[in-house]
């Protein structure tokens, strides 16, 4: 991977080591090491101890910087390292990386720095997704490092580069994994690292790590189709009552989601109210809610570090007036078109569902009054269709939208229409917006619907509030 500054200042402190090699590893009893590789081997000078017996201290009496199977139980089953992915499976996608690289390649993986928000306060940390991918540590200041050995998928290294304890540090910010996780405090590979990037070349390895995140596995199919779950039922939920303002909207759902399980938003929520929705992206959520209007609301969970994306769009009164009723039809017909095409056997790509998606809502609108022109349906539907969803919202960036779907591609679909108050347009749409989304999962020959709590259909919709 490129290294930006960062990465570099990372890789001259003083950092802990933990090393894995693939082949004929030994098994470690619990220790702080089960947080960061599969089959872990962590090398350190011998500590003498001034005892004449053992002092070994269970791993759940230790502190980490990221929760174990041995201190929360109630979050991580055994062997899982964050909820819903083993040990095993990020050894497998370590594996993975290495077979592809070229002969005797060193894939450097810098962790993500603390983002302040103002003067010292900070932002919750959020670890670099292809670190996190490959190695499931949660803590900042770490370097991981995989290095090919050989031909087979079996001949690679693993180096992590973490921080030494620091009492006096961690009584500010909290416990981290320090010298249990990595124990090495002399950093040999310091040297052989810095000369390694002052000679040779150095490549990006962002597309080739995000080729293997496109596909997810099914454990992370099931910890997405968690995080569905719990924010559709939330959504589903936000329908059945009345809502006075956006912030008491948004203050709701953020709430569902952390009450039932999930770390909280995956995102900043849309919680848009009548006009406001013509913007896509609008944030502000400060809003006064009036009955007459809809609500557009984009807005889901996060599970294990997986992500989900809803929208919804629904009627404050509970019921849809005939205009609303009208335009919500077309777009949801699109969508439903859409879902039905993430499938394997479909060999379709995005941007295929995106252009049988245009098709259908020109087709609609037109019944509909629109005269589009050749410009018009751009105005009204300007984004994409989709996008792919896993670690990150806009998952895998640079990966095209022309790949042909296959299984384990996970994306949504969300088409929307944004009708101006421009004359242009029939007047009983004006200022109407609706989009839909669903987070879905590409099958063999059916689509998984991860979010098919949050209830789309009128007759469903309506009878929340009847």
């Amino acid at each position: 991977m490129s290294l930006q500054r960062a990465a570099l200042r990372q890789l001259e402190r003083p950092f802990a080591r933990c090393t894995q090699t693939s082949t004929r590893a030994r098994h470690l009893s619990p220790t702080p090491c089960r947080t960061l590789t599969s089959r872990p081997t962590c090398r350190s000078s011998p500590q003498p101890s001034p005892r004449g017996y053992a002092t070994a201290i269970p791993a759940s009496d230790l502190e980490f910087g990221q929760p174990v199977y041995e201190t929360h139980p109630h979050i991580l089953k055994p062997g899982e390292i964050t909820p819903g992915i083993t040990a095993q499976e990020y050894h497998d996608r370590r594996a993975r990386l290495a077979e592809s690289l070229p002969g005797g390649a060193i894939a450097i993986l810098p962790a993500a720095e603390l983002k302040y928000r103002s003067g010292a306060v900070f932002y919750p940390y959020r670890q670099e997704s292809n670190f996190l991918y490959l190695t499931g540590f949660l803590e900042p200041d770490a370097v991981a490092v995989l290095a090919k050995t050989g031909p087979l998928p079996s001949d690679f290294t693993f180096h992590l580069f973490c921080r030494p304890k620091d009492p006096a540090a961690e009584q500010w910010s909290g416990p981290w994994s320090g010298l249990r996780a990595a124990l090495d405090p002399h950093h040999p590979l310091t040297p052989k690292l810095r000369l390694l990037l002052q000679s040779s070349p150095l490549r990006d390895l962002r597309p080739l790590v995000h080729a293997h995140r496109a596909i997810k596995s099914p454990a992370e199919i099931t910890t997405m189709r968690h995080a569905g779950r719990i924010s559709g039922r939330a959504l589903t939920a936000a329908m059945s009552l009345p809502w006075p303002t956006e912030h008491a909207l948004h203050a709701h759902l953020t709430h569902a989601f952390s009450q039932h399980g999930l770390s909280g938003p995956a995102y900043v929520p849309v919680i848009a109210g009548g006009r406001r929705g013509l913007n896509i992206h609008y944030v502000q959520n400060t809003a006064a809610l009036s009955p007459p209007d809809t609500v557009l609301v984009d807005a889901g969970g996060e599970y294990g570090h997986y992500i989900t994306d809803i929208t919804r769009t629904w009627p404050l009164s509970g019921r849809f007036s005939p205009a609303q009723r009208d335009l919500y039809e077309v777009v949801l017909s699109a969508q439903r078109a859409g879902v039905a095409r993430c499938r394997a056997d479909a060999d379709v790509s995005l941007d295929d569902i995106q252009r049988m998606t245009e098709g259908l809502l020109r087709e609609g609108l037109r019944g509909l009054g629109f005269e589009l022109g050749r410009d018009g349906l751009a105005r009204l539907f300007p984004h994409h269709v989709g996008h792919y969803v896993g670690l990150d919202v806009h998952d895998v960036p640079g990966y095209s939208r022309g790949e042909v779907l296959r299984e384990g591609h996970c994306v949504t679909v969300e088409p929307g229409v944004y009708v101006p108050d421009e004359e242009r347009w029939p007047v009983h749409f004006r200022g109407l917006a609706v989009r839909i989304e669903d987070s879905v999962c590409v099958g063999g020959d059916a689509p998984t619907v991860l979010t098919t709590e949050a209830v789309k259909e009128v007759v469903d919709i309506e009878a929340l509030r009847a």
